[in-house]
């Protein structure tokens, strides 16, 4: 069978692989001028830059985690993110450290009972019933209003009180002294960058690559012709948003070469007051362990920004008016086309993890192939 994939990221790269592995011809069609799509990196200063973001890559899948590792050596890089309040610096996730730094406290007991103090004090009653009620529930006010509030409005671009409570409901919370963000057993960055993982994926005689193609340029040409289309560009302006567009944010990046060494002293440094006007600021050279040229660095900060056509989507809003029309879309797309299969973060218009991009693509070829 032919295939053709839009999009050349994760969910693509791993289907037109598995696809190619299995004698399928496979045709890959990228808008942007190279692969990878949002884990795309590129080398600037001997530095793997993230261009479109931070990627950890994390997982408790083994499966998926030696998977990965067939395209790339991974280091043990440990996420460890702090937050800087004004000036003032609190380690993240929320745990010993933060609380200590905050109260005075040592012992988890004496943290658990200052949040407990809190949460009294404002009377919250039933289950919380959006975000600011559920981040209070779990840390208490000071660490609301201080490493929470601000972030989260620049983030979504909304008062905390109109956001849903499940965005924050697994935030992780320890009453340890560990910084380690995620609890993922396996953790780590490529050694030498993502796009190489694309690269990889992509390296076989069946499939072929064009980069600065837009498929809408030429859809009806595509939908009439014999390929099997994977899709996983945004599902509504597959059907040209007539059902009404679905939510996204989008973001800025502004990257800057500096010389010196060490910018920051760590990956990844949130800016969680509602003053300054980017979320974070990303230290590339940290995730290899300050790798790269002698006395230079490079530094990205990241503007969240309302979504618009045209702007690139990168978080999509799973609020209930979205999920609902998402279904709509996703009902119509399995009545009329059925030759095309949506797939990934925009096709699927869920938050995933790259580890669960994996795991999709990997279920969608074992029902393309398998079953």
């Amino acid at each position: 069978m032919n295939y053709l994939v839009v999009g050349s990221g994760l969910f693509g790269s791993v289907f037109a692989h598995e696809a190619a592995k299995r004698g399928h011809n496979v045709q890959v069609l990228e808008k942007r001028d190279h692969i990878g799509g949002n884990i795309y990196t590129r080398e600037i200063e001997g530095i793997q830059v993230h261009e479109y973001g931070a990627h950890i890559f994390h997982t408790n899948m083994k499966n998926i985690w030696d998977y990965i590792g067939q395209f790339a050596e991974f280091n043990n890089f440990v996420n460890s993110p702090i937050a800087n309040y004004k000036g003032d610096i609190y380690n993240l996730p929320f745990n010993m450290n933060t609380f200590n730094k905050l109260w005075g406290v040592i012992t988890p007991d004496e943290a658990r009972n200052k949040i407990e103090e809190q949460k009294e004090k404002i009377h919250l009653q039933g289950n919380p019933k959006n975000l600011e009620e559920q981040a209070i529930s779990l840390i208490g006010l000071d660490v609301y209003q201080k490493l929470v509030k601000g972030y989260t409005e620049k983030q979504w671009g909304k008062s905390a009180k109109d956001l849903p409570a499940f965005i924050i409901r697994r935030l992780p919370v320890r009453f340890t002294y560990d910084n380690n963000y995620f609890n993922d057993r396996y953790q780590g960055i490529p050694i030498g960058g993502y796009t190489q993982i694309i690269e990889k994926l992509l390296d076989n005689p069946l499939i072929s690559i064009k980069t600065n193609t837009d498929f809408f340029s030429n859809k009806e040409e595509y939908l009439k012709s014999d390929y099997r289309i994977i899709f996983t560009g945004m599902i509504d302006q597959f059907f040209n948003y007539s059902l009404g567009e679905l939510e996204y944010r989008s973001l800025k990046f502004e990257t800057e070469v500096l010389n010196q060494d060490n910018y920051q002293g760590n990956a990844a440094v949130n800016y969680t007051d509602a003053e300054t006007p980017f979320t974070r600021i990303i230290e590339h050279k940290h995730f290899e362990f300050g790798k790269g040229n002698k006395g230079k660095t490079v530094i990205t900060r990241e503007y969240p920004k309302k979504w618009t056509r045209g702007d690139d989507p990168y978080y999509p809003i799973n609020n209930k008016r979205n999920k609902e029309l998402y279904s709509k879309y996703a009902d119509e797309a399995k009545r009329d086309y059925p030759n095309v299969l949506f797939g990934g973060r925009l096709g699927q218009y869920r938050y995933y993890n790259m580890d669960q991009t994996i795991m999709s693509a990997l279920q969608a070829v074992k029902r393309e192939f398998e079953e």
